[in-house]
């Protein structure tokens, strides 16, 4: 007998460790990678005269009771729920519902990926950007380029 049958089994079983091991080393990777950006956004800097009334951009998907509810707060407390919302890092939009005859929708990115809520994020380091828009009865009546900092709740 020849040994090919043996050469053809070591290479086989050889191949599935490979594939067992590349997967858990992927699995690892992409538990490392993964991004959670849950917490609160206010306007970096100034908030120009036409967002003046605007408190920050509300994130919570796991609904926990130690962040506000997902959507955009003024400083008055009226809350804007999203109506519309995609987040990934790359590009993160959304538009609110209408309340009292305004809404927001904002189109951006976030400048750094991970777990927001686990990380040492400062309240001086911009970690979202992007263009806020308002609308008054459907019209825009506002638009800026605003950069964001995190706050992971209390």
């Amino acid at each position: 007998m020849t040994s090919l049958p043996n050469e053809v089994l070591l290479k086989v079983v050889s191949g599935v460790l490979v594939l067992i091991v590349g997967a858990a080393a992927f699995g690892q990777a992409t538990r490392k990678s993964r991004f959670d950006p849950d917490g609160s956004f206010w306007i970096h800097g100034d908030r120009p005269n036409e967002f003046s009334d605007f408190s920050g951009i509300n994130l919570n998907a796991k609904k926990s009771k130690q962040l506000p509810a997902a959507g955009v707060d003024l400083i008055n407390g009226k809350r804007f729920p999203f109506k519309v919302l995609s987040v990934k890092q790359e590009s993160f939009t959304f538009t609110t519902i209408t309340v009292s005859g305004i809404s927001y929708s904002f189109s951006g990115r976030f400048l750094k990926g991970g777990v927001f809520g686990a990380g040492d994020l400062d309240d001086e380091t911009p970690v979202l950007e992007g263009v806020l828009t308002k609308y008054k009865i459907g019209k825009k009546v506002a638009q800026s380029k605003l950069s964001f900092v995190y706050f992971g709740g209390t």
